[in-house]
C-alpha cells in the first residue's frame, strides 16, 4: 500500500504543481501589461511595477489554487484510468473507500497550504504591493471619498462619537487628506480637526496618532455671560489620542480581500462595538476559514474521473469538464457571498453552501460510479 500512496501522491503533487505555476505565469503577465500603462507617472519605474504585480501573485494563488488542485488532480487520476493503471490498482486491492482515504489526506495537505498561504502570506504580499504603488506611483487613493472610520469616546461632559475620513496613502505610509469630526451626546459638531497627515504607530502599546500641518476648530456654545462663537487655530504637529490603532486603520484602508481572518474578526468586532454593519466582514471571515476546505471538495470531486472508463472521453476532455466545474465553483462562491450580504443570511452559512453544494455532488458521483460502473 506504501507503493500506491507514493504513486498517487506523487502523481497528483506534479500534475498541480504544474498547473499553478500555468496560473501563475499567466496571471503575471495579464497583471503586468495592466500596470506598464502605469510607468512612467510620478518617477513609477517598470523595476517597481514588476515587483508590485509579484506581490499580487500569491492573492490570486489563493484564490484560484482549489481550481488547480481539481484540475490537477482530475487529470492525473483520468490519465492513470486512460493507461488503466488504476483499474490495475483497483484489481490489486484498492476499494472505493482506501482510494477516497488516501486522496482526502492530499486534500487536507492542500487545505493546510491553502490556510496558511491566505492567513501569512497573501495579506503581507498584497499591503506590500498597496504601498509600494504608493511610494513609486501617485499614493493609495481610497475611492472618491475616501475610508471612514469611527470610534467612542468617554468625556466629561458625555459620549462623544468621533468620525474620522481619510482620502489616501501617502508615499511613506503615512495618511493623507485625514478629516476628524467630533460630536457630543446631542448630535452637535463640537470640535473638527483638519491635517494635510497623520503618522499611525504600528505598535499596540501607543495610542495616539501625530497628525501634521493641523486646523482645529472648535463651536464653543453660548453661557450665561458669553455669546457663542467659534475658536480657530493652526498648529504643525500635535498628538490625537485614539483607540484606533494600525491594524484597524490599514483594515478600513486597504481592501478586505487583503486582510487575514484574524484581523477580519478583529475588525468585524471593531464595527460592531461602534454600532456599524458587519454582515460583509463576517461572511470574508467565515469564507478565509472555511475557503481552504475546498481544496479536500475538489479532491474529492476529482476521484470520480478515476472510474469513468476510457470510452467517457480522453483526458483532454476531462481536464475540460474540470475546468469548467472549478469555474462553476468559484462563480457560486461568489454568488453566495452577494446572497449572504443582501438578504442578510447567517455568515457561516453563506460561505460554506458552495463547498457543501460541491461535496454532495461529489460523494453522490462517486457512489453511483462505484456502484454501477
Amino acid at each position: 500500500m506504501k507503493t500506491v500512496r507514493n504513486l498517487l501522491y506523487r502523481d497528483v503533487l506534479w500534475s498541480v504543481f504544474f498547473v499553478t505555476i500555468f496560473f501563475i505565469a499567466l496571471f503575471f503577465f495579464i497583471d503586468f501589461v495592466d500596470e506598464m500603462s502605469r510607468v512612467g507617472r510620478n518617477g513609477y519605474p517598470m523595476g517597481a511595477a514588476a515587483l508590485a504585480v509579484l506581490l499580487e501573485q500569491p492573492g490570486h494563488v489563493y484564490e484560484l489554487f482549489p481550481i488547480a488542485v481539481l484540475i490537477g488532480t482530475i487529470y492525473s487520476m483520468a490519465r492513470l484510468a486512460q493507461s488503466s493503471e488504476f483499474t490495475i490498482l483497483r484489481t490489486a486491492g484498492l476499494g472505493p473507500g482506501r482510494a477516497l482515504s488516501l486522496l482526502g489526506v492530499i486534500g487536507l495537505l492542500f487545505a493546510v497550504l491553502t490556510f496558511s498561504l491566505g492567513e501569512y502570506v497573501t495579506p503581507h504580499s498584497e499591503q506590500a504591493a498597496g504601498f509600494l504603488k504608493a511610494r513609486f506611483g501617485m499614493g493609495l487613493a481610497i475611492g472618491s471619498t475616501g475610508a471612514w472610520l469611527k470610534e467612542k469616546r468617554a468625556e466629561p461632559d458625555g459620549e462623544r462619537a468621533i468620525t474620522v475620513n481619510v482620502h489616501g496613502v501617502g508615499k511613506d505610509g503615512e495618511l493623507t487628506g485625514v478629516r476628524i469630526y467630533e460630536m457630543d451626546p446631542g448630535g452637535r459638531e463640537v470640535r473638527s480637526l483638519v491635517a494635510e497627515h497623520a503618522v499611525v504607530p504600528r505598535t499596540r502599546t501607543i495610542h495616539e496618532w501625530t497628525l501634521q500641518n493641523v486646523t482645529e476648530t472648535r463651536w464653543i456654545p453660548a453661557t450665561a455671560t458669553t455669546a457663542p462663537r467659534v475658536d480657530e487655530k493652526k498648529m504643525a504637529e500635535m498628538a490625537w489620542p485614539t483607540t484606533l490603532n494600525a491594524s484597524v486603520a490599514a483594515a478600513a484602508l486597504l481592501p478586505p480581500q487583503s486582510m487575514g481572518a484574524v484581523d477580519l474578526w478583529r475588525y468585524s468586532t471593531h464595527l460592531a462595538e461602534q454600532d456599524q454593519a458587519t454582515q460583509n466582514y463576517r461572511i470574508l471571515f467565515w469564507k478565509r476559514v472555511l475557503y481552504p476546505f475546498a481544496c479536500f471538495v475538489m479532491v474529492a470531486l476529482a476521484l470520480p474521473f478515476a472510474y469513468l472508463h476510457a470510452r467517457a472521453g480522453g483526458v483532454s476532455v476531462k481536464v475540460f469538464g474540470g475546468i469548467m466545474l472549478g469555474i462553476s465553483f468559484v462563480l457560486l462562491n461568489n454568488v453566495a457571498g452577494h446572497l449572504g450580504l443582501l438578504h442578510e443570511w447567517t455568515p457561516w452559512i453563506a460561505a460554506s453552501v458552495p463547498s457543501a453544494v460541491y461535496l454532495l455532488m461529489s460523494m453522490s458521483a462517486f457512489a453511483w460510479l462505484v456502484r454501477y460502473r
